[in-house]
């Protein structure tokens, strides 16, 4: 099966979205080609994205960008409209969820994938490296990673089985946790509070970005967002070493036909 990764901009989820599907690079069931604009995702950028890629070649489609509702996604999403393609986005994405179901689309929204503080007096090459880093780990470690994955998946076994599925989901911290799978409540509660507090960093950054005007406030601004994702992240550590001190972290791993296994203790086999 093939399967198109289209990117244009940037959030969290863009830089591990095909490593999902096959992180041991082992499966045999499916060929993953990328295609991106890099950091960019104007509608000249997206029209050039488009011209490289012949949808039709694929089986599943995924797309990934910051805010589908801006005018570079928009032409992406249209001409996506009728396919089986999936959009992977973040919260702005939330208000063109029902065009997207009007196009035929599934789509999987992360509400805390949230915006970097853009301010150039602020962010430099290593501040975002920083920032996607502990962005995945909050993502990883809550359980909004594995839905990714998994409903992806469920789209792929259903073609291959003749049927089709394609997912409609606005991943909140209930639904991100609930695909953490903890066996200690303390565990869940902590990587509940990481999500929430991720999703507030994209607030606090689009106030920062796009409302306040002034230097001496959007600079504290969306450094202090930052903070929060940083104790988000330490939040993360915390829940994931309570899971590993009772020997719970629940792992999903891919077999190389495709069907995802699954443990519990570290010592077992995957099944």
């Amino acid at each position: 099966m093939r399967i198109g990764v289209l990117k244009t901009g940037n959030i969290a989820t863009s830089l591990v979205l095909e490593l999902l599907l096959d992180e041991r690079a082992d499966r045999g069931d499916i060929s993953v080609e990328v295609f991106s604009t890099g950091a960019k995702m104007q509608s000249k950028d997206a029209e050039k994205l488009l011209s490289r890629v012949e949808l039709g070649e694929y089986d599943l489609l995924l797309y990934a960008t910051p805010n589908p509702s801006a005018a570079g996604p928009k032409k992406v999403i249209e001409a996506l409209s009728g396919r089986r393609a999936i959009v992977i986005g973040d919260a702005p994405g939330v208000k063109i969820k029902e065009k997207l179901e009007e196009y035929g689309l599934g789509y999987i929204l992360i509400l805390a994938d949230s915006m970097i503080g853009a301010r150039r007096e602020f962010l430099d090459a290593t501040e975002m490296v920083l920032f996607n880093a502990d962005m995945l780990r909050v993502l990883a470690a809550t359980g909004a990673m594995r839905l990714v994955q998994e409903e992806i998946d469920a789209a792929i076994e259903a073609l291959k089985k003749g049927g089709e599925y394609l997912p409609r989901v606005v991943v909140s911290g209930a639904k991100a946790t609930a695909r953490g799978r903890f066996a200690n409540p303390y565990a869940r509660a902590k990587a509940r509070a990481a999500y929430e507090a991720a999703s507030l960093v994209g607030e606090l950054n689009v106030k920062g970005c796009f409302v306040v005007r002034e230097a001496e406030k959007y600079i504290p601004l969306v450094a202090s967002a930052h903070e929060l994702l940083r104790s988000a992240a330490k939040l993360c550590d915390e829940a994931r070493e309570l899971e590993k001190g009772s020997d719970s972290v629940a792992r999903t791993p891919h077999a190389r036909s495709g069907e995802v296994l699954s443990k519990r203790r570290l010592l077992e086999k995957p099944e």
